[in-house]
């Protein structure tokens, strides 16, 4: 079922758009209302909706452009299109500039027009939402790449630092990576990454950050999360990827896979972003170092199993 949202503090609206709304090819569509500000900004949050119909003047004084505004800074991406009876051409461009995706007259748009529209931003947004993924997210592994884990790093430190609070960095090293590539060839080396990515996705908690920020090597942010709590974690991973064997095709026996990592925990171990990554970073090449297979906390420390 396709849902659509209209914002609009006018019954008539509302009344007219319900009868249009439904009549829409490829159903079933249904529309939702909002009458209030407040109301509509939840609902259009939530993300249940594929696309948004929002009117320019709400109450209280309020703003469609207002609320567009806040929904976008909040990370929504909902399909918007633009309804108002004013005929501005400005307007028209701060609604594009806000976010939105097209815009409407009320007085001139008809059933067929507005199906179109939403037909559009819904195809728009669509597009839209997979350059995003490909801008964030790393394209074999599924995961976070180098540059969303960068912002996502200085974000956290951010809240972490305005708050006092805690958060581990782990970095990560499949080990011996090259020898796969050379024995089994880069087909098995991409399947190697899909494993380790695959195991380390499905045991960390929805919270933490997990990301492939290089060619063999991962990076987690573990949010609220000490280095104790940290390092019992780390360590049940590397037994449990030690002990789940990467299967390769043409190949009849599974290979093991390994990691060493590096630890490092907010405000403990240093007082910048880039101080924490570097500690991190050394204690991984401590870890390769000293054996491989193995999780060095900041300082050069093993952690023990």
């Amino acid at each position: 079922m396709n849902k659509v949202l209209l914002i609009d503090d006018n019954s008539a609206a509302n009344d007219m758009l319900s009868r249009m709304v439904p009549r829409f090819a490829d159903g079933p569509w249904v529309l939702e209302w909002a009458d209030t500000y407040a109301t509509g900004l939840k609902m259009l949050l939530s993300g249940r909706y594929v696309v948004c119909l929002l009117d320019y003047r709400l109450d209280d004084g309020k703003d469609g452009l207002q609320l567009l505004r806040e929904a976008r800074a909040a990370g929504n991406t909902t399909p918007t299109i633009f309804l108002t009876a004013d005929t501005d051409p400005t307007l028209d461009e701060a609604a594009l500039q806000a976010g939105a995706m097209d815009f409407l007259v009320k007085a001139e748009f008809t059933p067929r027009m507005l199906a179109r529209s939403v037909r559009y931003a819904r195809k728009l947004g669509d597009t839209l939402e997979q350059l995003r993924l490909l801008a964030t997210h790393d394209a074999l592994t599924g995961l976070k790449n180098r540059r969303e884990f960068e912002r996502l790093m200085a974000e956290e430190w951010q809240r972490c630092a305005r708050f006092q609070r805690s958060f581990s960095l782990v970095i990560c090293d499949i080990d011996h990576f090259k020898r796969i590539n050379d024995t089994y060839g880069h087909a098995a080396g991409d399947a190697v990454l899909q494993h380790v990515a695959g195991l380390l996705r499905g045991q960390l908690r929805t919270v933490d950050q997990l990301a492939r920020i290089g060619g063999e090597e991962f990076a987690i942010i573990m949010l609220e999360t000490g280095r104790d709590d940290a390092v019992q974690t780390i360590q049940r991973l590397l037994v449990l990827l030690g002990e789940s064997p990467c299967t390769l095709a043409d190949h009849p026996e599974p290979v093991t896979v390994t990691l060493s990592a590096g630890l490092a925990t907010m405000p403990e171990d240093a007082d910048t972003q880039q101080g924490l990554f570097e500690a991190a970073d050394k204690a991984l090449y401590t870890a390769k170092r000293t054996g491989r297979n193995r999780l060095v906390t900041a300082g050069g420390k093993l952690a023990v199993k």
